[in-house]
C-alpha cells in the first residue's frame, strides 16, 4: 500500500464532498484528514507497550499518519500510537459477542475480542480491531469491524489495508463524491458491460460487485442481471430496496418489461410456499412510482395480456417458437434459445442479459445454473 498518495486523494475528496460548516476547520485548511508521521521511536514505544510487533500495513499507515479522522461515515477518529490498546483493556464488553467455541469450551488464547488490538478511538455504536490471533505469512493480522445497530456478526477483512479499503468505498457510497476515483469506476462498469456481452462472465461480474461497493447504481442494475442467471437472485434483492433504486430506473422498460415479469413470477412462486418476496418488500416503501408501475403490470393482467414479449421482434419470434415446439422437451427448449441468442439486442445501454426469460416457468425450468452460465458465456447483442 502506497498510503500518501491514497490518502491524500482520500482527504480531498472529503472535503470537496463535506458542507464547510461541517468540516474540522483544521482539515479544511491542510485538507488532510491525518496528522503528522509517527516517528519510528514512537512507533516501537507503542510496540513494547502492547508487547507485540505491529502488522506492516498497519505499522507503515502510523509512519505516514499518527492517526486518522472520518475512517468511513461512522468511525470519526482512529487511535494513534499514544493510544492504541487492547480491546480487552478499554472496553472489554465487546468480549460478550464471541462465546465459547461449539463445544462449549473457551479458546485456551481468548477469542478474537480478547486477543483484538482497538484501533478505533470514536465511532458510532461500534469498533474497529485487528486480531493479533489470525496472521497471515506476510505478518499481516486481521481486521475486524462491528457495529452493535447493524444486528450481524463482525465483518473480517484480510488486514488492515483491507479494512481501510472497506471503510473508503463506504465513503464513497454513501457521500458520492465528485473526482477521478468516482470517474475511474464509472469508465470500470462501462467496460464491465461490454465484457458482459462478450460474454468473459466471471470478470465482469467481480468487477461490477467492485463498482456497487462504491455507490455506482449503474454497476448494480448490470450485475443483477448477471445473478439472476448464476443462481444468486438473493444478492438482487438490493435493486429495490428503498434507499437505493437508481433514478430512472422503475419507469425504464428495462425494468417494465424484464425486471418486473420476473419479479411477479417470483412473488407467486414465494407466496405459494406462504413466504414473503422482492417485489412485496419493495411494496412496503414509500415508492409512489414502483407502487404506479405495479398497479399498471396488474391491470394489464387483469386484462388478459399475459403473453410475455421476450424483447426485439426477431429474438421474441424466435424464444415463442421454441415454446411452441419443445415445451415438452427441456433440452430441446434449451438449445432452440440458444441458438436464438445471437438474434437477442437489449433494450437499452443498461440491459445485458434477457432475464425475463426467467419469467416465464417453462423456460425458467430449462435455465439450470450451468445453462444460465452457459448462456451468459455467449456473445450477444451484436458483440
Amino acid at each position: 500500500m502506497e498510503w500518501k498518495p491514497w490518502l491524500t486523494r482520500w482527504s480531498e475528496e472529503w472535503v470537496r464532498g463535506t458542507d464547510p460548516d461541517e468540516l474540522d476547520p483544521e482539515v479544511a485548511r491542510g485538507r488532510w484528514l491525518g496528522f503528522a508521521p509517527a516517528t519510528p521511536e514512537a512507533v516501537a514505544a507503542a510496540e513494547e507497550r502492547i508487547g507485540r510487533t505491529l502488522p506492516p500495513s498497519y505499522r507503515e499507515f502510523l509512519l505516514t499518519t499518527d492517526g486518522w479522522r472520518d475512517a468511513g461515515c461512522f468511525v470519526w477518529r482512529l487511535r494513534d500510537t499514544g493510544n492504541v490498546a487492547w480491546l480487552r483493556d478499554v472496553e472489554p464488553y465487546w468480549e460478550e459477542w464471541e462465546g465459547p467455541g461449539e463445544d462449549g469450551v473457551a479458546s485456551p488464547d481468548g477469542n478474537k475480542f480478547s486477543r483484538g488490538l482497538m484501533i478505533s478511538l470514536e465511532a458510532d455504536a461500534g469498533v474497529l480491531f485487528l486480531d493479533s490471533g489470525d496472521v497471515d505469512d506476510q505478518g499481516e493480522w486481521a481486521a475486524y469491524s462491528l457495529f452493535s445497530w447493524r444486528a450481524a456478526p463482525p465483518e473480517r477483512f484480510p488486514s488492515f489495508a483491507a479494512l481501510m479499503e472497506s471503510l473508503y468505498a463506504e465513503f464513497h457510497r454513501m457521500r458520492r463524491p465528485e473526482g477521478d476515483t468516482r470517474d475511474a469506476w464509472d469508465d470500470a462498469v462501462e467496460q464491465a458491460r461490454l465484457d458482459a456481452l462478450a460474454g468473459e462472465v466471471d470478470g465482469a461480474e467481480a468487477r461490477l460487485a467492485q463498482a456497487g461497493e462504491f455507490g455506482r447504481d449503474r454497476a448494480a442494475v448490470l450485475r443483477a442481471q448477471l445473478l439472476y442467471f448464476l443462481d444468486r437472485s438473493y444478492e438482487a434483492a438490493r435493486l429495490l430496496h428503498p434507499s437505493f433504486v437508481p433514478e430512472g430506473f422503475v419507469g425504464s422498460p428495462l425494468f417494465t418489461e424484464e425486471f418486473l415479469p420476473l419479479l411477479f413470477a417470483e412473488h407467486a412462486a414465494e407466496a405459494s410456499r406462504g413466504r414473503g418476496s422482492i417485489l412485496r418488500s419493495a411494496l412496503n416503501g414509500d415508492s409512489d412510482e414502483l407502487q404506479l408501475v405495479v398497479a399498471r403490470y396488474q391491470a394489464r393482467l387483469r386484462r388478459g395480456e399475459h403473453r410475455l414479449v421476450f424483447g426485439d421482434p426477431g429474438f421474441d419470434a424466435l424464444v415463442h417458437q421454441a415454446l411452441e415446439r419443445h415445451a415438452a422437451d427441456p433440452d430441446a427448449l434449451w438449445q432452440a434459445v440458444r441458438d436464438a441468442l445471437p438474434h437477442w439486442r437489449p433494450r437499452s445501454d443498461d440491459h445485458i442479459a434477457p432475464v425475463v426469460l426467467l419469467a416465464e416457468p417453462v423456460l425458467a425450468a430449462t435455465l439450470t445454473p450451468e445453462r444460465g452460465r452457459r448462456l451468459l458465456s455467449t456473445p450477444r447483442g451484436g458483440r
